[in-house]
């Protein structure tokens, strides 16, 4: 995916939660991401994030900065 789109996502996300206040709205991104972004789209924009972030939320950036790495699962 295009990293314009993974940001103009990250930052509508941000947007939708801001209102609910920093401390709140924080792990709610993070948790939004790791469960309904694919794993490939969360290694494109942390690599994105390791570069500076540009065009990121600053409420967006915080969430990133919070998501655990991911793990694949494996397979049984």
């Amino acid at each position: 995916m295009q990293p314009d789109k993974l940001i103009t996502m990250a930052n509508q996300i941000a947007k939708y939660f801001e209102t609910q206040g920093e401390e709140r709205a924080l792990p709610q991104i993070a948790s939004h991401i790791e469960k309904f972004w694919d794993p490939r789209m969360r290694k494109q924009i942390i690599a994105h994030m390791q570069n500076g972030g540009e065009g990121l939320d600053p409420l967006a950036k915080k969430a990133l900065a919070a998501l655990k790495p991911f793990v694949p699962q494996a397979q049984s």
